[in-house]
């Protein structure tokens, strides 16, 4: 059987969102992702392909600017200063990118989000506290730069 092919009950991202729904089109929807890095965001295509060559060029293309869109809107609005991208989908087989904004005194950094946290003074876990807060309040403008900045796709 094709990957083309599954069943959508054999994909949790053919069944699920995925996150919180923030925006869609026919062909792609972007979530956001609970998780304690404020405006983690997963660009996720509806169809299930799981590889980017099971794609058109165009369709590599609008993908591919989805993520580059959000990414840009995370450094404008969240000031991150860093913008992860991965592509893994070892455990979901399903193209969906990760844009994790990352800050000097986020717990992991300079380490993947994936990675344990790195020890830290209180004075830094104060710090990162404090920042999160910050961010939180970022989010709505955050989201509406978001659908302002994907609505021509």
């Amino acid at each position: 059987m094709t990957a083309l092919e599954m069943q959508s009950s054999d994909c949790v991202l053919c069944d699920e969102d995925g996150g919180r729904l923030l925006w869609r089109n026919d062909s792609l929807r972007v979530v956001a992702v609970d998780d304690e890095l404020p405006g983690y965001t997963r660009v996720i295509r509806r169809s299930h392909q799981p590889e980017m060559t099971d794609l058109s060029t165009r369709e590599q293309h609008e993908l591919m600017l989805a993520v580059f869109l959000v990414e840009g809107v995370q450094r404008q609005i969240l000031q991150a200063h860093k913008v992860n991208l991965a592509s893994l989908g070892n455990m979901t087989p399903h193209l969906h990118w990760h844009i994790v904004p990352r800050w000097r005194d986020d717990p992991w950094f300079p380490d993947s989000i994936w990675a344990s946290r790195r020890p830290a003074a209180e004075s830094a876990v104060t710090a990162w506290q404090t920042r999160r807060a910050a961010l939180a309040d970022l989010l709505p403008a955050y989201e509406a730069a978001l659908h302002a900045a994907l609505r021509p796709l």
